[in-house]
């Protein structure tokens, strides 16, 4: 169901922390004009984790009608508290959301019967398609294979994977087990330079933060492979290996995407809610520095 190029969207928000949706505005119909698959609102790029549950479905909904059906629309609903998962899945079927993207818990992290048990009850409680999302990195623990699989075969509604590991050896072992017992399910790579891998393991894209930086990078990438013109895929590539260093130059990776999107032509406020903290001039010339190297590779 879900397949390509997926962006993890920046939620742009003014100097003192509201929603900036004009800019929101204009940066989704880049996004979606320069042929992406999908998007996805309130993921971790999205800074989901520090908003209120009104909060996030205020940008839930402004989001669909902003998007009007062009193309896919995901909606992160993770949480620490189970019901406030449910609440905020619920709603984003009421408006119209194509699926749902649910991080694994974190905090006290889950063993596999009990993540089993926590999603398989969100599955049985919204009729919505359901994205798994695994960031051992920020969660602390992993979904194991056997938890997707499991989960995958008992629930019709969960439909599709982000598996945000840097390990492309845990994503092709998660696919190869996955898709023998369900074909239709689909496995995104979370990280920005595993598409290629990705793909060669029998998955299906990425959805990633780099994507909000250069859309049209990514989307040529994905054509590029599916026609097998390998020439624009190497070139593709590259560029994304470079634009990978802007998840290190800042304290928070959204930050400086931010910053690169504003490079970009788009000017927007780079403020991120904390933990991220301000953007410096010396940050902000290595992302401007990053942004042109990745645009001079031919």
């Amino acid at each position: 169901m879900f397949r390509g190029i997926y962006v993890a969207c920046i939620t742009i928000l003014d100097e003192n922390g509201n929603f900036d949706l004009a800019n929101m505005t204009v940066h989704i119909n880049n996004l979606i004009n320069s042929g992406v698959d999908g998007i996805l609102f309130l993921g971790s790029t999205g800074e989901f984790y520090s908003f209120s549950v009104e909060q996030r479905k205020k940008l839930a909904s402004f989001a669909v009608n902003s998007v009007n059906k062009r193309v896919k629309v995901l909606i992160g609903t993770g949480s620490t508290n189970i019901n406030e998962v449910i609440e905020v899945s619920k709603f984003s079927k009421e408006i119209g959301a194509d699926g749902i993207t649910i991080v694994s818990p974190y905090y006290f992290g889950p063993s596999d019967s009990a993540a089993e048990q926590y999603f398989g009850k969100i599955a049985q409680a919204v009729d919505i398609p359901i994205m798994l999302y695994n960031f051992p990195a920020r969660t602390g623990t992993e979904l194991s294979i056997e938890v997707v699989s499991n989960l995958a075969k008992k629930y019709y509604n969960i439909v599709s994977l982000k598996d945000t590991v840097d390990s492309i050896s845990h994503t092709r072992r998660v696919i190869q087990k996955i898709k023998s017992i369900r074909p239709d399910f689909t496995v995104l790579s979370g990280f920005d330079e595993y598409y290629i891998l990705n793909r060669l393991s029998g998955g299906d894209g990425v959805l990633c933060g780099l994507a909000n930086v250069e859309p049209k990078l990514f989307v040529d990438l994905h054509r590029a492979y599916e026609n097998k013109d390998f020439v624009t895929v190497e070139k593709c590539a590259k560029k994304i290996s470079v634009l990978m260093n802007l998840y290190e130059c800042t304290d928070l990776f959204i930050t400086a995407i931010k910053a690169a999107v504003k490079v970009n032509g788009l000017d927007i406020s780079t403020y991120t809610n904390l933990p991220g903290i301000n953007i410096t001039d010396k940050q902000f010339n290595i992302v401007k520095k990053i942004v042109e190297e990745a645009r001079s590779i031919v």
